[in-house]
C-alpha cells in the first residue's frame, strides 16, 4: 500500500500552466484517502470550467497508478470559491462566475461579442445566462430574434428567463418591445437592479452581463449590486475608442472590478482578392496591449453579417477564435482567484515618484519625465505613433495629485495640469530611465 508522501510526490511534476507551480505545492490535492490499493482524492480547480481539467485528470491517474500497490484511482473535482460574494441575493447565489462585457463606447460590437461569448461557453457544456443591461438600446431581442416573449413568473415575483439554444437570457427589451425607454438615471438604475435580481437564474457556471456603453449610473449600480469576477473590454483599434477604453479601465478599477483583458473587434479585414489583412482603423493589437498592460484575449475581423447569430443558434460550429476567447476567460478568472501577486508601492512628492518594487529595488522618476512618457490617445497619435504632447509645454512644477493601482498591471495618475487619462504599465515604468 503506498504512503501519502509517495502519492503526493508522484503528483509534484504536474504543473498548472497558468500559475507556474505544481498542483501539490498549490494545494490542489484535498481529502486524500488510501484504503488498501484504492486511492481517492479531490482535485480542487481554480474554476469549474478549468481548461486543463481533463489533462489534470489524465496525468493524475497515470502517475498514481504507476505506484506499486495501487489498484484503482478515484478523482473527484471541486473548485475554489469566489473571493467575494454577493450576500442576500438569492437569485445570484448559485452562479459560479459573473463577467461584465463592456465597451465604454457605442458601436464597437460589444453586444454581439457578449452574445457570441455566451453561446461559445454554452457549447462547451456550461450552464450560461446572458443579461442585457442596456436600457436605452437593448440588443438581445434582435440578436436572438426574440421579440416580446411571454415571460412567466414564479414564486415571489421571480421571472423565468427565456431559454435560447440552452442560454438563459433576459432583457428589458423583452418587456418594452419597440417602445423607447424614456426615463431618468435613478429610475434606470432601479429597473436594472430589479430585473437582474428578480430573474430566476438558478445554477449557472457563467452569467455574462452585456453592459451599456459609458461609465455612468447603470455601470455603478451593477458593480455595487453584484460581485463581478471581472470585465472584458471590447474596443476597435481607433483613436476615439481607445480614449474611452482608458476611462473604462479606470472606472472598473475604482470599483474594485479586475479587467480581465481586451477584445479587439473590427481589427482588420481580409481582402477577397489578395487574402491580405488590412488594418483599416490603425495599428495592430500589440500597441493596445503595451499601452494598457492588458492581454488581448481575442481579435475579430470586420466581416459581413457578423451580428447574424442565426446559423450558430441552429447548431453551426463557431469559429475557433471564440474557443480561444473562452479559454482565455477561464484562465484569467482562475489566475485571479488564486494568485496573490505582490505589487509595487508608490510614494510621491513635489518633484518625483518613488517606486518600491517587490524584488527590493527602488526606482525614482522625475515628475516631468513621467508626464512626458504618457502614451494615452491625447499624448500619442494612435495612427502614427508620433508624440502629440510637446515636452516644452509641460510645467516645470508639474506634480502628481493622485494615483490609482490598476489590478496587477499598472498605475493611473492624475496630474496637476488636469490630465487624468494616462495609464502607465509596470513594464513601461521599469523601462523609464532611473533618476536616483
Amino acid at each position: 500500500m503506498p504512503s501519502e508522501k509517495q502519492i503526493l510526490d508522484s503528483l509534484r511534476h504536474i504543473q498548472d500552466p497558468d500559475l507556474g507551480k505544481d498542483i501539490v505545492s498549490l494545494g490542489f490535492i484535498k481529502d486524500l484517502q488510501i484504503e488498501g490499493g484504492r486511492v481517492c482524492f479531490t482535485l480542487e480547480l481554480t474554476t469549474p470550467a478549468c481548461p486543463v481539467k481533463a489533462l489534470f485528470q489524465s496525468e493524475c491517474e497515470k502517475s498514481v497508478r504507476a505506484l506499486s500497490g495501487v489498484d484503482s484511482v478515484e478523482i473527484k473535482f471541486s473548485s475554489m470559491s469566489k473571493k467575494t460574494s454577493t450576500p442576500n441575493l438569492q437569485s445570484l447565489e448559485k452562479i459560479q462566475s459573473i463577467v461584465a462585457v463592456s465597451s465604454c463606447k457605442g458601436g464597437v460590437g460589444k453586444s454581439t461579442i457578449a452574445a457570441y461569448l455566451a453561446l461559445a461557453l454554452q457549447k462547451e457544456g456550461l450552464k450560461v445566462g446572458l443579461f442585457d443591461a442596456d436600457i436605452y438600446g437593448p440588443s438581445l431581442p434582435t440578436l436572438f430574434h426574440l421579440h416580446r416573449p411571454a415571460l412567466v413568473t414564479e414564486g415571489q415575483n421571480q421571472i423565468l428567463p427565456p431559454l435560447v439554444s440552452g442560454i438563459k437570457v433576459m432583457s428589458l427589451g423583452f418587456v418594452l418591445g419597440d417602445a423607447p425607454a424614456v426615463m431618468r438615471g435613478p429610475m434606470v438604475s432601479n429597473y436594472i437592479r430589479q430585473l437582474l435580481l428578480q430573474t430566476q437564474w438558478g445554477e449557472l457556471d457563467y452569467l455574462v452581463i452585456d453592459m451599456p456603453p459609458g461609465t455612468g449610473d447603470v455601470q455603478l449600480t451593477l458593480t455595487q449590486t453584484v460581485s463581478l469576477d471581472g470585465a472584458l473590454i471590447v474596443t476597435t483599434p481607433q483613436t476615439l475608442s481607445l480614449v474611452d477604453v482608458g476611462k473604462g479601465i479606470l472606472m472598473f478599477e475604482k470599483v474594485n472590478v479586475p479587467v480581465l483583458g481586451l477584445v479587439e473587434n473590427m481589427s482588420y479585414f481580409v481582402c477577397d482578392g489578395c487574402e491580405k489583412k488590412h488594418s483599416i482603423f490603425g495599428r495592430d493589437t500589440q500597441s493596445l496591449s503595451e499601452r494598457f498592460g492588458l492581454n488581448i484575449l481575442a481579435q475579430f475581423p470586420l466581416t459581413p453579417d457578423f451580428s447574424n447569430l442565426s446559423p450558430y443558434l441552429q447548431g453551426k460550429a463557431l469559429p475557433d477564435s471564440f474557443s480561444k476567447l473562452t479559454d482565455q476567460l477561464h484562465r484569467q478568472i482562475g489566475q485571479r482567484r488564486f494568485a496573490k501577486t505582490p505589487l509595487p508601492e508608490f510614494t510621491k512628492d513635489a518633484t518625483q515618484i518613488t517606486i518600491s518594487w517587490p524584488d527590493g529595488k527602488t526606482q525614482k522618476i522625475e515628475n516631468k519625465i513621467l508626464r512626458a512618457a504618457c502614451r494615452c490617445a491625447h499624448c500619442v497619435d494612435e495612427m502614427t505613433g508620433y508624440a502629440l504632447l510637446n515636452v516644452n509645454d509641460i510645467p516645470e512644477n508639474i506634480h502628481i495629485k493622485d494615483t490609482t493601482k490598476l489590478g496587477n498591471y499598472g498605475l493611473a495618475i492624475s496630474w496637476s495640469d488636469g490630465h487624468s487619462t494616462g495609464i502607465y504599465t509596470y513594464k513601461q515604468l521599469k523601462s523609464i530611465e532611473k533618476n536616483c
